[in-house]
């Protein structure tokens, strides 16, 4: 199935100058949204990941989904102020300006096997901020997961010691 097929180009979007890349297309449809997620699950087999690490907002549709086919625990990495116990923080910077992620800080425990789920792979900030979160947990990050990468921006050359999977790139 071509996947591309079920991405909008949306111009200027949430800014001018921006193609922004809708997923809404995709997720509308079963079986593209389906082998979308097939794509995601193949690194992974059931037992070989303890815990997904899903990125909000768009990243908890793939995440949320992975971890019920894997069968291991979800993980939500959150915008400040959504998280309702303990966590912790990690600032990390974005085209203009900077932003913030927070765990619950009992959502890992040492040693567990973590992949990290996103929608999408621009310049990697919110990636590598999920990657120190995790870590800081003492969590194996054993890949990133992403249905698409925006290869120009390079966000990957943040991520180079990590195991990193993308189903589109533009």
């Amino acid at each position: 199935m071509q996947l591309e097929s079920f991405i909008r180009d949306v111009p200027d979007f949430p800014e001018p100058g921006i193609m922004f890349k809708d997923i809404t297309p995709l997720l509308l449809n079963p079986e593209a949204f389906d082998a979308a997620l097939e794509r995601m699950l193949t690194p992974y087999q059931k037992g070989s990941v303890d815990k997904i690490l899903a990125i909000e907002s768009r990243g908890f549709i793939f995440g949320g989904a992975m971890a019920r086919k894997l069968g291991c625990g979800l993980v939500l990495a959150r915008k400040p102020g959504k998280l309702p116990w303990r966590k912790i923080s990690e600032e990390y910077t974005l085209e203009y300006g900077t932003n913030v992620l927070e765990l619950h800080a009992d959502a890992i425990l040492e040693g567990e096997r973590v992949v990290i789920v996103d929608d999408l792979l621009a310049t990697g900030g919110t990636a590598l901020a999920a990657v120190r979160l995790a870590e800081r947990l003492n969590g194996r990050v054993e890949g990133l997961e992403f249905l698409i990468e925006l290869d120009f921006l390079k966000g990957r050359d943040k991520l180079r010691e990590y195991t990193i999977h993308s189903q589109l790139h533009y």
